[in-house]
């Protein structure tokens, strides 16, 4: 991965490290909210909510758009696809740690009793 790509990998895994922003993800990936409906499901300020939503705005995980007096959220599928590559990426690092160690396991000739 090149260095963009590992800030980028950064900035994805830090939106959802929170679990609030997690659920606002889940909310805005089934549809389109207003800031001011999301914030209504968390006790919470609508500030801090806002903060939320700027965190994975500014991540590439949701998009806002202005519909008269209020902002509309959803969720951006290609980013949370994004995430998922990298985290499928990870498991292949493992999966073939795991070859290799069957394979060793395997190579070793049993010994006798």
């Amino acid at each position: 991965m090149s260095g963009d790509d590992e800030d980028r990998a950064d900035a994805l895994f830090h939106a959802l490290s929170d679990r609030t922003r997690r659920d606002i993800m889940r909310r805005v990936l089934a549809g389109e909210h207003s800031v001011s409906a999301l914030a209504a499901n968390y006790d919470m300020s609508f500030a801090a909510v806002q903060k939320h939503v700027a965190v994975l705005e500014k991540a590439g995980l949701l998009v806002k758009r202005r519909s008269g007096r209020e902002q509309l959220a959803s969720g951006d599928v290609t980013a949370v696809r994004s995430v998922a590559s990298m985290l499928t990426e990870l498991e292949q690092v493992w999966r073939g740690r795991i070859a290799r160690i069957d394979e060793l396991i395997a190579s070793e000739s049993p010994e006798e009793g």
